[in-house]
């Protein structure tokens, strides 16, 4: 089996999940007691928000880029960043080490889906930013996001609630509106475009087809560690 190198801590609470899916799917994959073989180098979340705040992001991506070569070293065959906002410095970061671009498996999901409309919800970062809506463009998909002020409360909501581990009903509901403003808009699916949001809603929540990228993105790991190609798992492998 091949070695996955995680790029984590941004928040822990992703990373976990991220090492349970792998875990989960190798052994659905190969049965008996076979786990996921893997590396992960955590960063401190709170040295990562500060430089994400401050618009550091030449930095930040240096702090993930010397990891990620760590993680190489060690024997990682392939390197995925546990997070969607810092896909925001996934250009620089794939030109020192071989990245598994999480919106390229995220955009497999929504074109097999027969999707090309979709809402995206993640961090302020994720929502405003062109990168993630632009990544998805280069795939025929076309990404829009909530209004201001629904932004604003799940940005809120994401950091100050689901990083430490609160996972309340009012978040539920008030995320659960903020789809259902999306499906009025046009949205034909849904992306949950930030791990803990996966830990917050689930396919119920949501009347349109969702789409969990930290899922979509630890199948598609286990796809490589198992084997398969990662030309035949991600078309556009190292291209962002």
């Amino acid at each position: 089996m091949r070695a996955v190198g995680l790029l984590g801590g941004m928040s822990w609470q992703s990373t976990a999940e991220y090492y349970r899916l792998l875990n989960e799917l190798t052994a659905e994959r190969l049965g008996g007691l076979h786990s996921a073989r893997c590396l992960l180098y955590s960063v401190d979340f709170a040295e990562v928000a500060v430089l994400q705040t401050e618009e550091r992001w030449a930095e930040a991506a240096e702090l993930l880029a010397v990891a990620g070569e760590r993680l190489v070293l060690s024997g990682a065959g392939v390197v995925l960043v546990c997070s969607n906002t810092m896909h925001l410095v996934a250009g620089p970061l794939a030109e020192r080490v071989p990245l598994l671009h999480l919106g390229d498996v995220t955009a497999a999901a929504v074109r097999a889906a027969g999707v090309t409309r979709v809402g995206l919800l993640g961090t302020a970062f994720t929502m405003e930013r062109p990168f993630y809506r632009e990544h998805l463009a280069g795939h025929g998909i076309e990404a829009i996001v909530p209004d201001a002020d629904d932004r604003a409360l799940v940005h809120r909501v994401i950091y100050e609630e689901l990083c430490r581990g609160i996972f309340t009903d009012a978040a539920r509901e008030a995320f659960a509106g903020v789809v259902r403003g999306l499906v009025a808009r046009g949205a034909q699916g849904v992306i949950y475009g930030c791990t803990e949001i996966e830990l917050l809603l689930d396919s119920a929540h949501s009347p349109i087809p969702a789409f969990p990228t930290t899922r979509l993105h630890a199948e598609a790991a286990v796809r490589f560690a198992v084997g398969e190609r990662l030309a035949d798992i991600a078309p556009a492998f190292s291209r962002v």
